[in-house]
């Protein structure tokens, strides 16, 4: 039984976090694209838009065609589609509709092979231009422009925020949009909420800790670590509490997101790497300690055989992304050539 210390401590934490989600839950309804292009061209904030992609031609040229919308409005600048080697025509079709595309192994390539969707947002960087990096799926069916401008509007509008979340209904099929029983977002509500609750308990009023849709200063972003795989949005959510607290978190609601569903079959596994990286950060942490040495073969925690690799911050790098590429941190203007949800 937990002592009574640690049961106030918890509960206390439990209270921060409901009045977080209280102050910094907003809906995309309440930012507006004029509003957001007017007060990021005041303020000088460029805005770039990144989709990682792994086969999704069914979906990307309507994707970047509603970003390019958003791109003549002046909410964003630079649209960037990062393709990982896709044989469907995904890196084509997304040229062909306006987009900056590159191929992921293209960038940073003396990091090795890319590890994931997370390593590949993590290469990302070294071709993003903007002050401001709003990461979204690129398999998402009827895309709503509301996404980006609901995603920015906290970082342009509200003081503090530095870190937004989307959170949203996943419908698994037709007629399912009604009931919280038919929606996706499994490991969202059966392993990534819970564990969040019981270690992070600060974070337990985060609504979709595993939603891909995200938006950040670029300043943030280049310095955190990123896991290379299924566990990437996890671990930049508590990186990113651990270095804003929880006020420079916010989080948004945009109503319903329809993409393809992961089969019962593989959800385990996804599972499986998600409390793996929640238990990596607690052993940084010091909250988590493997067995003594005297039980360690029979009941040692290998958190690193589950855990996915992780890249370090890229502020820690001065590395060339690829040919003809700018290093990180060289002008925002440089010009970027032609060049997923795992």
């Amino acid at each position: 039984m937990a002592a009574p210390g640690v049961r106030a401590a918890s509960a206390a934490a439990l209270a921060r976090a409901a009045g977080w989600a209280q102050r910094r839950t907003y809906h995309h309804r309440d930012f507006s694209a004029g509003e957001i292009a007017s007060e990021r061209a005041e303020r000088g904030l460029g805005v770039s838009v990144c989709l990682p992609a792994r086969e999704c031609a069914a979906t990307i040229a309507q994707v970047v065609g509603e970003l390019l919308e958003l791109q003549s409005a002046g909410v964003i600048d630079q649209l960037a589609v990062i393709d990982a080697a896709s044989t469907d025509g995904t890196g084509e079709l997304a040229a062909r509709a306006g987009a900056e595309v590159y191929q992921e192994a293209a960038l940073m390539s003396s990091c090795g092979p890319v590890l994931g969707k997370g390593d590949a947002m993590w290469r990302a960087l070294s071709v993003l231009r903007g002050d401001l990096v709003c990461y979204l799926d690129a398999d998402t069916e009827d895309f709503s422009r509301d996404f980006v401008t609901g995603l920015l509007g906290p970082l342009v509008r509200e003081q503090g925020v530095s870190f937004v979340k989307a959170f949203y209904r996943r419908p698994l099929g037709e007629g399912s949009a009604a009931s919280a029983e038919g929606e996706g977002g499994r490991v969202n509500r059966l392993t990534a909420r819970p564990a969040l609750a019981l270690f992070y308990p600060e974070l337990a009023h985060v609504r979709q800790p595993l939603a891909g849709e995200v938006a950040a200063r670029t300043e943030l972003l280049r310095a955190l670590p990123f896991a290379c795989g299924y566990g990437v949005e996890v671990a930049m959510l508590i990186d990113a509490w651990r270095e804003l607290g929880l006020d420079g978190i916010a989080q948004v609601d945009l109503e319903e997101h329809r993409h393809r569903h992961q089969p019962l079959s593989a959800l385990a596994p996804m599972a499986l790497t998600v409390l793996a990286t929640v238990a990596r950060r607690l052993e940084r942490d010091g909250a988590l300690r493997s067995a003594g040495a005297e039980r360690a073969a029979a009941h040692a925690l290998d958190v690193d055989a589950h855990a996915p690799a992780e890249r370090p911050p890229l502020s820690e790098l001065e590395q060339p992304a690829a040919a003809g590429v700018p290093a990180p941190g060289l002008a925002r203007d440089a010009g970027a050539g032609r060049h997923d949800e795992p």
